[in-house]
């Protein structure tokens, strides 16, 4: 069955993602054709397609890239999908592929890569007249198989011939139904945008696990209790529709089985699988994700203060080097997690509502740190990306998803007169903003008494203070520049200069001769 023109796509990559999006596609009634480098993905993913009754569609598996190329040439265009690691792997792919594309065919770029790359990618295949696009493809696995949020940005032209097909293959916005999916932009903005999305997860991950440390180790709640709370909170109210409280509700109340799976589950008459997870995260230290560390290196490149997405990454980063904090914690000899304090345990329902804001006000803290960044890329790079667009398409099938607050900003992104780049500039934010400090201070305050482990509460707090603030510390800071210096400073309270442009001030004073 062809969906706009094309009727079989050609998947490059049969890991965890590839062979769902082959899946998924297939689903929808196209035939695939699917290659991988290794041999043993390809089977399995043919494997997978025998044993699934719904495709109504072919998956061909190929063990060599000429056949698999071949496979495509009744297509009058291409279209392929690339699904593997970014960097060298695409690299080495396209030059494999190169002398059987033609002028013409898109290549559909959706592993995780750094626009830069992808913009150099879009140079050299236009010099064949193919057109590589930067998909951004986010919702894990999972989502590959069942409607991912797509992100596509390149060529317009390309992008809408392949629309019909990510229209089709995409997750539905449940009330309206409208696919999770649009033109971000040129160059490597759908990258980019990815990119971003997977900073702002960042924070949100480090937020909720900093939640259920509290809940679980300094509060005693049990992982099934935890997990009621979450669920109570994504069931309504400001964290409603979130999918990593869904999920982490999920997690949190499945217990172990006598004999367990035989693999990360292990055996036990009691207790939940979260009991045996090890309390490391590699994925920035291997390398084999770049997202979070790319989007702290473009926040200081693009001067956007965003310290909870960098403490969610930091967080991560020193997670993953488990045996080093094990040599540093035996060093430090620091106090261990302590229990909460009697009064807060007598009024421990007075707390969990003080924790829900708290969490609501890390999450708007950064998903206003992520829209600012890709606001100013996008007026740097010139490419009118719209952040309601970014909203629309992270309503269903995507990890920060967040029924509330895309209800909250996307209405007063679309109505603006002018683009919005600071989102604690609408309204609706600030009120909520304002609302959730004494609650977040109130968390983050016994937090630190209790020795927990909360950096991107901590950040948050900090964050809405410095940002919300006329009287900084650094006053003092700016002083000390211009004497070590010869800075320059702007003075209180005098027009032109209070509060002036972001630009070197216009006094020096001689603290000290020279």
């Amino acid at each position: 069955m062809a969906i706009g023109r094309f009727s079989r796509i050609g998947i490059v990559g049969a890991g965890n993602m590839g062979a769902m999006m082959a899946l998924g596609l297939a689903e929808k009634g196209l035939d695939i054709s699917i290659w991988d480098v290794k041999t043993q993905n390809v089977d399995a993913a043919q494997e997978m397609a025998r044993q699934t009754l719904t495709l109504q569609g072919k998956v061909d598996g190929f063990h060599e890239v000429k056949d698999f190329m071949n496979s495509l040439y009744s297509e009058r265009t291409k279209l392929l999908v690339f699904s593997i690691a970014h960097g060298p792997p695409a690299d080495s792919v396209l030059e494999k592929i190169w002398d059987e594309l033609k002028e013409g065919d898109i290549i559909l770029d959706g592993g995780n890569e750094h626009y830069r790359t992808t913009e150099r990618r879009q140079r050299k295949c236009a010099e064949k007249g193919v057109r590589w696009v930067g998909m951004g493809v986010s919702g894990g696995y999972q989502s590959a198989r069942h409607g991912p949020s797509l992100s596509p940005g390149g060529y317009k032209e390309a992008v809408e011939a392949a629309l019909p097909v990510l229209e089709a293959f995409a997750a539905k916005e449940p009330q309206s139904g409208k696919p999770c999916v649009t033109y971000i932009g040129p160059g490597g903005s759908g990258h980019y945008v990815k990119m971003v999305h997977n900073g702002i997860e960042h924070g949100m991950l480090a937020l909720v696990c900093e939640a259920w440390g509290l809940l679980h180790k300094s509060l005693g709640f049990s992982n099934e209790e935890v997990g009621k709370i979450f669920a109570a909170w994504n069931a309504s109210g400001e964290l409603r529709d979130c999918f990593l409280l869904e999920i982490g509700a999920e997690i949190c109340q499945r217990q172990k089985t006598p004999e367990g799976d035989q693999n990360g589950e292990g055996k036990g008459d009691s207790g939940y699988v979260l009991d045996d997870v090890l309390d490391k995260v590699v994925q920035d230290d291997d390398d084999t994700e770049g997202t979070g560390y790319w989007t702290v290196a473009e926040t200081a490149l693009r001067h956007i203060a965003a310290p909870t997405i960098a403490a969610g990454h930091a967080l991560r980063i020193a997670s993953g080097n488990r045996a080093q904090r094990v040599q540093v914690a035996d060093k430090l000899k620091l106090p261990s997690v302590r229990k909460a304090d009697t009064e807060t345990l007598k009024k421990k329902d007075t707390f969990i509502e003080d924790l829900r804001c708290a969490l609501y006000a890390g999450f708007l803290a950064s998903f206003a740190q992520g829209l600012e960044l890709i606001a100013r890329a996008s007026r740097d790079e010139g490419w009118d990306v719209s952040i309601a667009d970014c909203l629309q398409i992270w309503r269903a099938g995507c990890i920060i998803r967040a029924g509330h607050i895309a209800d909250l900003l996307q209405p007063a992104l679309v109505s603006s007169a002018a683009p919005i780049v600071n989102i604690k500039l609408i309204d609706e934010v600030a009120r909520s903003t304002r609302e959730t400090y004494a609650p977040l201070k109130n968390v983050v305050t016994k937090g630190v008494n209790w020795d927990a482990v909360i950096p991107a509460l901590s950040a948050s707090l900090e964050y809405v203070k410095y940002v919300g603030n006329t009287e900084l510390p650094t006053q003092f800071q700016e002083a000390q520049m211009d004497l070590f210096g010869a800075h320059g400073y702007d003075r209180v309270g005098v027009n032109g200069e209070d509060p002036g442009k972001t630009r070197k001030g216009a006094h020096h004073y001689e603290w000290r001769p020279a």
